[in-house]
Formats: C-alpha cells, structure tokens, sequence
C-alpha cells in the first residue's frame, strides 16, 4: 500500500470527491445518530428534553472543538512529512500529536465536568432542562481525552490517504449508537442518561477503529518518547493552538445564538436543537471536504507542486458553492417532513422552517470559511484563520445577533447569524484569492514566526533526515457528540 505522496499524483478532483464522499459517509452516520437521538427524545414528548439537549450538545461540540486542534496538527505534519518520504519522522510526530491530544483532552474534560452547572447557566439553561442537560454531560464529558486521540487518530488515516478506514471508524462509531440508542433510552427507560451512555461506547467504537489500522496497517506509530515529544512539541503546538483558537470560536458563537434565542423560550431552543442536529447531517460533506482537503494540499505543497494546490483550492470552492445550493433546494421542499417526523409546533416549527426557507443557503459562506482554513493553515497562514473564525464569533455574530433579535424575535437571531456568516464568507474568499494568486505565481508565502520551526539532526529526535516542518491543514472533523 503506498503511503507515500499519494495526493501528488492524478487528478485533485478526483481526490476531493474520494475522500469528501468517504469521510462524508462516516461523519453522516454519526449526525444522523445524533438526529435520531433528538428523535427519540421528542418521542418522550417533553420539550424540556429536547431543549436540555441541545444545551448539552453546545458544551459537548465547545470542547470537542478543542480537540479539533490537534488533530489539525496531526494531519499536517503528517501529509507533509509522507509528500516529502520522511516516514520515520511521520511516525515519530504521529505519537507525539497522540499525547498531545491525550493530555489536552484530559484538561478540558476536568475543566468542563467541574464546572457543568454554571457553564450551562452561561448558555442559558434553566430549570428542569438545565438538570437533564447537566446529568447527559456528567456521563458523556469524561469520555473526551477517547474522543481527542481517536480525532487525532483518524487525522492520521487521512494524511495517509486511507478515506476508507477513517470512514470505517466513524461508522462502526455511529452504527454501535444507533443500536444502542433505542435499547438505553426506551427498553432500559434512561432517557437522556441513556442518550449519553450509547454515545459513550460510540467513542470507544472509533477510538479503536481510528487508533488500530494507523498501527497495524500504516505503521505510522513509533513507540511513545518524552525525548520525542519534547522536541516535536513546539511544531505542535505553533500548528494546534492557532487551530484551538480557530475551532472554539464556532461554539463560542453557537453559545451567543443559543443564549440569545433561549430568552425568548424553550419551545425555540427545542427547534433551534433540531437545527442543530439537521445541519450536520445535510453539510455532512462540506464538513468532509474541509477535512479531505488538508492532507491533500499538505502532500503537495511537501512535494512543492503549488500548482495542485491552487488547483485543489479552486475545486473545493466549487464542489462547496454546488453541493450547498443542492442541499438547500431539497430543504426547502422538504421542511414540512422534517416538521412533522419530529413533531414540532409552535415556535419550535417556525424556526425550523424559517431555517430551511431562508437560512440554510447561507452555509455558502460557511463552506468557503472551511476552505479558506484549510488553506491559510496548510500554506503557512495561521492566523488568518484564528482572526476570521474569532472574527465571525465576535463582530460577525454579537451586532447582527442582537440586531436580529431586536428587529424580528427569535428568527432575528438566526438571520443575524446569517448575514455575519455571509460577511466573514466574503473577506475570507477575497484574502483566499489572493493567497491562490500568489501561489498561481509560483512562490511559497512568506511564513509567520509562529508557524512550526526547523529541526536540525544535533537534536536528539532528528534522524539523518532533517526535519522541516511548516505547515498545517485544518481538519473540520465534528463527527463526534
């Protein structure tokens, strides 16, 4: 199996739609559990259930955001060192990110279980749905350091260009949940507890589906080494904590919006919880393209062939701007069904529909921000991507939020929300493009000091092969609750 420069070769369409179809696939298995997860929590037909949810599930993607950041390291370093043939360094920066992923996924569920009950209050959850969403997150949180190594994990298999097995973990993850949903909510009456528990052994699922073929069939995993991860831990880091500022600005915004639609009562944040959940399972392949489109542009810019790069960024602006108009056109006539599948009425089925008339269309921007990420990540660029996502959070969500909410209730809300995305969209294709230009013209942008140093062979961990590390690929992987 050739493990080695793969994406430097054939068409970069082709390698899009592969590994976006095979990753989307995964990611879909897991959104729809997490749809029908809602589902079976409306059956119970209490509101306050389906609201405590989504208040959960803001926390739960706040910290797998977090996580989101290593992972984005694991792929670039990785791509980068295979599209140059350093395998044994690959190896070596593939355990390192490992233990990275494990120690800041330890932290950030101490944190988050510590204080659940006034992160909840902060989001806007009261009353009985603030205590149902507080016991699903006291069973679900302390899973997280599976979910940070398993993310990494499977960052791994992309930059290997294993779509398949990457796809397999995610699957086995949400085929294990969609069994044991109905048995622990309904056979064994747990309701939210048991929502949480099935998702618990969901993550062991892709924890070991992730974490075994990139051992076992890659060989892209040395033995752990202090020494190691020491020395490759500054490379790390100069790639994951620009990516954790990047990531955790999405749930930052998530939480303004819950909290500013939660004023206005649980019957809208029940909707806005379907939305949630829809939303996924819909955009489940521009949530793939971003992540299949980082190994590919990091094996070809360790190649130094700039020309697939520009090219695999112009393809994936076109596969997002299509396959978004699609999703939104079938949205659109199909909003009454999803109403009624889960029973909606009220406020909960006028945003929904509101979200599927008018809404949707703007992920436009939201994939182009993806891309643009991934791009500005890959080649060397960081910050830009810290600055557009906690841009967009900040000044492209609190004003137009507010606004909105002032102006037309809680619609308000999500049509601010849209007209930020649709902004920051726009900047971020215009820097894009200029980014793509210069490459066009054959010159690797000018590096920021913060992106990943040189390793020279006096350092311990270096082999005869020199390692040259810099730069990164943003790997949007939300397939975990």
């Amino acid at each position: 199996m050739e493990q080695e420069g793969k994406f430097t070769q054939g068409s970069t369409m082709k390698h899009i739609l592969v590994m976006s179809g095979a990753g989307s696939i995964g990611l879909m298995a897991l959104f729809v559990v997490d749809l029908v997860d809602m589902l079976f929590i409306s059956m119970l037909g209490q509101d306050e259930l389906a609201a405590a949810v989504g208040f959960a599930g803001t926390l739960v993607f706040f910290s797998t955001s977090i996580s989101i950041g290593t992972s984005i390291a694991m792929g670039a370093l990785v791509s980068k060192s295979l599209g140059a043939k350093r395998h044994l360094e690959a190896q070596r920066i593939s355990i390192s990110t490992m233990m990275t992923a494990l120690l800041i996924g330890c932290t950030v569920s101490v944190i988050v279980y510590i204080f659940i009950p006034e992160l909840l209050s902060l989001i806007g959850a009261k009353g009985y749905a603030a205590e149902r969403a507080e016991a699903y997150l006291r069973i679900l949180i302390p899973s997280g350091p599976l979910v940070a190594v398993g993310m990494a994990a499977g960052a791994g298999l992309r930059a290997a260009g294993d779509a398949k097995r990457s796809m397999w973990a995610t699957l086995a993850g949400g085929i294990v949940n969609a069994i044991l949903d109905p048995i622990f909510i309904f056979a064994f009456e747990m309701n939210v507890e048991g929502a949480a528990w099935a998702s618990v052994i969901a993550r062991f699922t892709v924890f070991y589906f992730s974490v075994t073929p990139l051992v076992r069939v890659h060989n892209l995993v040395a033995m752990p080494s202090i020494v190691h991860w020491l020395g490759h831990s500054k490379a790390i880091f100069a790639i994951a904590l620009p990516a954790i500022l990047t990531n955790i600005a999405t749930p930052f915004g998530n939480a303004i919006v819950t909290s500013a639609i939660a004023q206005f009562g649980e019957d809208y944040v029940a909707g806005f919880a379907v939305i949630g959940r829809l939303t996924p399972v819909c955009f489940a392949v521009i949530f793939a393209l971003s992540g299949a489109v980082g190994p590919i542009i990091g094996q070809n810019y360790g190649a130094e062939r700039y020309d697939r790069v520009e090219d695999t960024l112009k393809n994936s602006l076109f596969v997002t701007t299509i396959y978004t108009i699609v999703v939104c056109f079938l949205l659109y006539f199909l909003q009454d069904y999803v109403v009624a599948i889960f029973s909606l009425q009220g406020d909960a089925a006028l945003i929904v529909t509101a979200f599927c008339t008018y809404v949707a269309i703007s992920f436009i921007f939201n994939g182009t921000l993806f891309v643009a990420n991934t791009s500005f990540n890959n080649l060397g660029k960081p910050l830009y991507s810290t600055a557009l996502n906690l841009g967009k959070a900040t000044l492209g969500t609190i004003p137009f939020v507010y606004l909105g909410a002032d102006m037309f209730g809680a619609l308000g809300v999500m049509y601010g929300q849209a007209v930020g995305t649709l902004l920051f969209g726009l900047i971020a294709l215009v820097v894009l493009r200029k980014h793509i230009s210069d490459i066009a013209k054959g010159h690797e942008p000018e590096m920021e000091e913060d992106v990943p140093a040189t390793c020279v062979n006096t350092q311990p961990f270096c082999t005869h092969d020199a390692l040259v590390i810099d730069d990164a690929s943003l790997v949007t992987d939300e397939a975990t609750k």
